[in-house]
């Protein structure tokens, strides 16, 4: 089984280490095409306005001026030439991606690129909290096993990508696997922290706070609070089939 391993953190970035680490309990065939920088936030956007540069590590490792799309559509119609990949794996990111996460994260989308070119994708994410070490060994302890069970049961992996997340718990006290839905978060988390630079010109950081009140308990936010692993399908047809027959209704 060939793998493509890329992620939104960087080609040096630690994750990456550690999806490696899982990758060679399934395959011997890795191949590695990552950002040359980081690439969070990203989201599912494309390098259009500059060059792609391409620097060749060695010969299955590759990194790539531009975002996780860039990444991966790179490997797949230029870098690869001789037999495409049978598993996509992205991450392991340093901290979650839950919720609306999954609309900004370039790890969620070097998984929906590759759903898109037709191969099988799962974007993986290290829960964490602020301020304490990434618990990089539960990713790596549990995602192997995960990984094959998907394997085995087999998705609709021309239209739905897996999305994965780790609780911020040592390996051993994970509470189990849950398929869950995605969440959402309260609005009011968002925090916009202005500050003014040494020219006296503002600038802006964005952040969360912790949220009022708990997630709720049946969804990837609630499941992670709970120390359970998260395992969400998350599908490229946004389309929403009830509001669409209502405005069928509506407008004809």
């Amino acid at each position: 089984m060939r793998i493509l391993l890329s992620n939104d953190d960087g080609i040096d970035a630690p994750g990456l280490q550690v999806l490696q680490k899982i990758a060679r309990e399934l395959s011997d065939d890795i191949w590695i095409v990552a950002p040359q920088n980081e690439q969070s936030g990203a989201g599912h956007s494309l390098t259009l306005h500059d060059p792609l540069r391409i620097h060749e590590y060695s010969d299955r490792k590759f990194a790539v001026r531009g975002t996780p799309t860039d990444c991966v559509m790179m490997a797949l119609n230029y870098i690869i030439t001789d037999k495409q990949p049978d598993l996509i794996l992205s991450g392991v990111n340093r901290g979650g991606n839950l919720g609306e996460d999954v609309t900004y994260s370039g790890t969620v989308s070097a998984a929906l690129e590759g759903t898109m070119l037709g191969v099988p994708s799962i974007a993986l994410s290290q829960c964490m909290l602020r301020g304490s070490p990434v618990k990089w060994s539960t990713a790596e302890h549990h995602a192997p096993g995960i990984i094959r069970s998907l394997i085995e049961t087999g998705w609709d992996h021309r239209n739905v990508l897996v999305n994965i997340n780790f609780p911020d718990v040592l390996h051993d006290r994970v509470t189990g696997v849950e398929v869950v839905p995605q969440g959402r978060r309260e609005a009011t988390a968002l925090i916009i922290d202005r500050r003014i630079d040494a020219r006296e010109l503002p600038y802006f950081w964005l952040g969360y706070r912790p949220e009022a009140a708990p997630p709720a308990r049946d969804c990837d936010l609630g499941a992670i609070r709970a120390g359970a692993i998260a395992v969400t399908p998350l599908q490229i047809d946004m389309t929403h089939r009830e509001t669409m027959k209502r405005l069928e209704k509506a407008l004809s």
